[in-house]
């Protein structure tokens, strides 16, 4: 289901039930039978004793009486089964994409399309356990053509895509003696996609204009040179004449100064869960992925091309040559929909990531990472990645926390080291820690000691 006008349903679909025909006539009459609820089996036993009991004991008015207790609840099921009313149900979510740890709201509207009111009715969501207990409203009778509208909210603190539906519709009579439960056949996605915590702007990610106004650039800054000529417009500088293409096209060209630069970064997740400790939203690896989003997003609002690179070497595609993202929403809600369903992969290091930038094409500029823990044998895999870039930060959030201040006892410090020496700027980070600081310590050209 959707937002927009809702589609008319049909049995298949599980609407209300219409009058069948045939052999469907038999078996929608069996499931009618079979939903008839513990006071309408209550009534049809008890009608049928006192009938019983009336053809032994001979008493007419007893008869009668069992008679009106056995044939209410069939009566009943018969109505239900005849009924000839039609509904449309649809679903909005508010908004469809939500951060963890936040409350999404889902709409729902029924629609009684047929010329009958409707009964008593049941509607019913399917949820899966994570976003919460399963809605479960009571409407009263919906007069012809009329409209009924509720919502619900939901909330996860796990990061994934989760499917809403399908809607279940319980049909009901007057006397609660039968209850007829039908499904639409339409869902809904929920994406819940990591937390994304606001950065500082720092000279770092500082903003470029692209065209070498002289306005402030980052290290990352990486373009080609634009030889490409442009027609003479009043008041060049005739210095500036490409005399060669000037006699080609037959019209004063002149040479382009200002050279097009685009700022790129690639943002290197790793995902080995042997470099991860615990699992949850509390975990560090989950850190990493939130953190990994809020740099991108970061990058992106100031006009970075950006990718983003797991330890497996899969690249988020972006509509540039299927590697860099344009600054758009469109963009921030691809990476941040990859980043919503990113798991632990099974990759016992970062070689394939490795091969991955070795391999893409535009690789100077800025390279931040978040890792996990690192052995020496990774380390020296990270710092070669160094080579190709013009600067690399890594945020590290694998370690044991324990150790983080006591550089004798933890067996990562000997590695971090090396990155550094390596040029990397390597700060610690892991769950409760906020990046924004964080991010604030890594525009410094190279970190000290051993985290912030």
């Amino acid at each position: 289901m959707s937002a927009g006008p809702p589609p008319t349903a049909d049995p298949a679909a599980g609407a209300a039930p219409l009058a069948p025909h045939g052999g469907e006539s038999r078996g929608a009459l069996r499931t009618a039978l079979g939903g008839l609820t513990t006071r309408g089996r209550s009534f049809l036993a008890a009608g049928v004793a006192a009938a019983v009991c009336a053809y032994v004991l001979g008493q007419d008015e007893l008869l009668r009486v069992g008679t009106m207790l056995a044939v209410l609840p069939l009566v009943c099921v018969l109505v239900l089964h005849r009924t000839r009313y039609r509904v449309a149900g649809s679903r909005r979510l508010s908004p469809a994409r939500v951060p963890a740890r936040s409350e999404a709201r889902v709409h729902l509207r029924l629609d009684n399309v047929s010329r009958l009111p409707t009964g008593l009715l049941m509607l019913q969501d399917k949820v899966p356990y994570v976003l919460g207990p399963r809605p479960r409203f009571v409407l009263d009778r919906v007069e012809p053509g009329g409209r009924r509208e509720v919502s619900y909210r939901v909330r996860s603190d796990l990061r994934g895509r989760y499917p809403l539906g399908p809607l279940q519709l319980r049909l009901t009579d007057p006397f609660g003696m039968v209850e007829l439960t039908r499904s639409f056949s339409t869902f809904d996605t929920l994406t819940v996609v990591p937390p994304v915590e606001p950065l500082p702007p720092t000279r770092m990610s500082g903003e470029t204009s692209g065209h070498g106004d002289g306005r402030q650039r980052s290290l990352a800054l990486a373009g080609e040179d634009d030889i490409i000529p442009r027609g003479y417009r009043h008041g060049d500088d005739l210095r500036r004449v490409h005399w060669r293409s000037t006699a080609r096209y037959g019209e004063l060209m002149v040479r382009r100064e200002e050279q097009p630069q685009k700022a790129r970064c690639t943002v290197l997740l790793d995902t080995r869960r042997s470099a991860h400790q615990g699992s949850g939203p509390d975990s560090p690896f989950e850190w990493a992925v939130a953190g990994a989003a809020s740099v991108c997003l970061h990058l992106l609002e100031r006009g970075y091309a950006v990718r983003l690179v797991t330890d497996t070497g899969a690249m988020t595609p972006g509509p540039e040559g299927g590697t860099f993202a344009a600054d758009s929403s469109d963009t921030a809600g691809l990476l941040l929909d990859t980043l919503a369903v990113v798991e632990h992969s099974a990759e016992p290091g970062l070689a394939a990531a490795y091969d991955a930038l070795r391999g893409a094409t535009g690789g100077d500029g800025l390279l931040v990472a978040f890792l996990g823990a690192l052995d020496e044998e990774q380390a020296l895999v990270v710092g070669r990645m160094r080579q190709r870039t013009n600067r690399a930060v890594a945020f590290v959030s694998g370690l044991d926390p324990a150790t983080a201040h006591a550089p004798a006892a933890d067996p990562g410090a000997g590695t971090l080291h090396g990155l550094r020496e390596a040029g990397w700027t390597v700060l610690r980070g892991g769950p409760g820690t906020n990046l924004a600081p964080l991010w604030q310590e890594a525009d410094r050209p190279m970190v000290k000691g051993l985290g912030p």
